[in-house]
């Protein structure tokens, strides 16, 4: 055991599944201490938290900025987030001092790419609405037109951002007998071509599809990019989807969108802020599925992160290699 002066403090910034816990209590230089709750760290609490930390662990909750940076003081050498986004992190702080990143990217795809499906094919076939209907009693007999909704067999799915989840998404809709998969970014992406995706402009997507999933990272330019002029372009039939982060979403323009007709229904796993007011307008709205940011909340994938996130901060805290390090 080394001398009691050589302990790495560590601030672990909320509960976390035990499998990180496990890896962080069993490391022999940490000394960790955490924030005790389910709930988020109040700010107080967190600048308290990290004063003299030699590493971080956060969550897409915490604002990790330069008052914070300044607070933990200059041991920080590493945070590591329990998320795949990073946009709650001032990277340009973060980078300016020297602190290295951990993230947890790859292993939530499959869990957020299934629940963004899940979430289209809820929204598109009226499934909260039907639950609904069958507690109310307003399920009466067999109607031909009654929860109408929509199909992917044979329609256009346009997927904005085929990075790893967007990818992810693409290849399980494609089974359903999608007809054509666009998709828009920076750049063409080789691997599309595995699930026949044609590389399009952003406004030729918008127009010409059935489905628009939102996948892509939160970014200033992506910031707010589906507002007004987006919707408007968007088929009066056409379902929006998003499992990317709220801010991507002007709400104000979607909420005009959704109640006017201009476009089908939406379904959404992220919001700003989180959680949602329950007198946000959205919630009003019976072609709106709003969900409380669920998209990688399986035990299992869960788990993989918090071991994960706690292997990239030993790693920083030792000098050596993390195994999801994000590259600035």
């Amino acid at each position: 055991m080394k001398a009691a002066g050589k302990l790495m403090k560590v601030f672990v910034t909320r509960r976390i599944p035990q499998e990180g816990m496990k890896i962080l209590s069993a490391a022999a230089d940490c000394e960790v201490s955490l924030w005790d709750s389910d709930e988020p760290v109040p700010k107080a609490e967190l600048l308290k938290g990290v004063q003299g930390a030699h590493g971080l662990l956060c969550l897409l909750s915490d604002k990790i900025d330069a008052e914070v940076l300044d607070a933990a003081g200059p041991n920080l050498k590493v945070i590591s987030t329990l998320s795949v986004g990073f946009d709650h992190l001032a990277m340009d702080e973060i980078k300016k001092r020297g602190i290295r990143v951990g993230y947890t990217p790859d292993v939530l795809t499959d869990a957020t790419a299934e629940l963004t499906v899940a979430l289209l094919l809820a929204t598109a076939r009226r499934l909260p609405e039907g639950v609904e209907e069958v507690k109310n009693g307003g399920w009466s007999s067999w109607k031909p037109l009654w929860l109408c909704g929509y199909g992917l067999s044979g329609s256009t799915v346009g997927v904005i951002g085929l990075g790893r989840i967007g990818m992810a998404i693409s290849q399980r809709l494609m089974p359903f007998g999608v007809k054509r998969l666009l998709y828009s970014g920076r750049t063409a992406k080789p691997h599309a071509a595995e699930v026949k995706g044609e590389f399009v402009p952003l406004d030729t997507l918008v127009s010409e599809s059935d489905f628009i999933v939102v996948s892509c990272s939160l970014t200033p330019e992506t910031q707010g990019l589906c507002d007004k002029a987006f919707f408007s372009k968007m088929k009066n039939t056409a379902v929006f989807v998003n499992s990317s982060r709220g801010a991507v979403v002007n709400q104000e323009d979607l909420y005009e969108a959704l109640s006017s007709g201009q476009i089908a229904a939406a379904g959404l796993d992220v919001t700003t802020p989180e959680p949602l007011p329950t007198n946000h307008p959205l919630l009003t709205l019976k072609n709106c599925v709003v969900l409380p940011h669920i998209g990688s909340a399986t035990y299992s994938t869960r788990g993989v992160m918090s071991a994960l996130s706690a292997r990239n901060l030993l790693g920083g805290l030792q000098g050596t290699e993390m195994p999801s390090e994000l590259t600035f």
